[in-house]
């Protein structure tokens, strides 16, 4: 960009929708908001028809296809003037349904909008102006800058409100807490019966030996029979066991526990665990994959995770924050400096006259002593 954009800069946080993808660009966007004025539109891209299910090249004219509901400038009829003020000035995006309009963002703002793509995007990263892809893809590049896990939505506030929102329940559970963190069925893993029922066992043997409690939650790509198999071996704990069935407690589970288990399916839940400050233990699950093995070594290199051996310990490391790192590399690239946190400077009262201390008056001690009794005169009796 030929200057920096002024205050407030409008970002949009664009993707499809999918619960795991929108929380990596909602955190990037309100980690840019934290740091300087911002206004944040989500936008979840809708595709008419099968055109969603292409590749992004053979998506020729994506505005076309667009759903009403995805809010995009589709530039439909003649041109405005100041239609280019429609766009934002930070497009932050990620997955396979936004490349079509990633790619093409730029040019139609008129080089207003400054596009930055989350994840490795499988295609060349010149098309975009930064890609923020997980150090364990092996992407490099001069606008490639890689973050370990991605980018989320925990900070200390959120963590602190989600508590609350549920401490009626939570403060009563005996520690130590700990939550699990439970995905499911991927490209590279899967969660069988039998794993299920192991993961379980592993999890019942010591809370029940060290008095602890439960806080379980499963993601939507867990099976159904994994989840129904967990829920029953473990529903005689202490604890919740949330069933996908009103308010979300997954934060206010991070926030409770003293240790966090993560199944190793989700660089997502890993990562948020990991920026709490608590030991984070991995969960093994059927299935392998080498990128998920570099971020969990990435993890333990930094003392963050380790893998569930049955046991609880635990540990501490400096918490991971990677979403504010990522947040200050963009606005350092489009030029926007970021205010210096406003530290009120501590007032020093002036310190008191001190008093010379008056001299201590003399008491005279006055000690009486009692007049001695007279004696009786002495008498002598005569000799005989």
């Amino acid at each position: 960009m030929a200057q920096a954009p002024k205050l407030p800069l409008k970002v949009w946080a664009v993707s499809d929708g999918r619960a795991g993808i929108e929380a990596q660009v909602v955190g990037l966007s309100d980690a840019i908001a934290r740091l300087v004025p911002c206004e944040v539109t989500v936008k979840r891209v809708g595709w008419t028809g099968r055109i969603g299910r292409l590749p992004w090249w053979l998506n020729l004219l994506p505005k076309r296809w667009l759903t009403p509901e995805s809010g995009i400038p589709t530039g439909k009829g003649p041109r405005r003037e100041g239609a280019e003020n429609e766009w934002p000035d930070v497009w932050v995006a990620a997955g396979r349904a936004t490349l079509p309009l990633s790619i093409r963002a730029k040019r139609w703002s008129g080089g207003k909008t400054y596009v930055v793509q989350i994840q490795d995007p499988r295609v060349p990263a010149h098309m975009f102006d930064l890609v923020i892809p997980p150090k364990h893809d092996r992407l490099t590049g001069d606008n490639v800058l890689p973050i370990t896990g991605a980018p989320h939505r925990v900070t200390t506030k959120k963590l602190e409100a989600e508590y609350a929102a549920f401490a009626d329940v939570i403060d009563p559970l005996p520690r130590p807490r700990v939550a699990v963190l439970v995905g499911g069925k991927s490209k590279a893993f899967d969660l069988s019966s039998e794993r299920a029922a192991q993961i379980a066992h592993s999890i019942q043997i010591p809370l029940e030996q060290d008095g602890g409690s439960l806080l379980m939650t499963f993601s939507r790509r867990t099976p159904e029979p994994a989840r129904a198999l967990m829920a029953a071996r473990l529903r005689h704990l202490p604890g919740m066991v949330w069933n996908g069935e009103g308010p979300n407690p997954y934060f206010a589970f991070l926030a409770a526990a003293d240790y966090i288990l993560v199944t190793e399916d989700s660089t997502n839940m890993a990562t948020e665990a990991a920026s709490t400050g608590k030991p984070v233990f991995v969960l093994k699950l059927d299935g392998h994959s080498l990128k998920f093995r570099l971020f969990h070594q990435e993890l333990e290199s930094m003392g963050a995770a380790r893998p569930y051996g049955g046991a609880f310990h635990g540990w501490t490391y400096d918490p991971v924050d990677e979403t504010d790192r990522a947040a200050r590399e963009v606005l350092a690239r489009l030029g926007v400096e970021i205010p210096e946190p406003v530290v009120e400077a501590a007032v020093e009262e002036a310190p008191k006259p001190t008093r010379k201390p008056r001299a201590k008056k003399a008491v005279e001690v006055v000690v009486e002593t009692p007049a001695p009794k007279p004696r009786k005169p002495r008498t002598t009796k005569p000799k005989a």
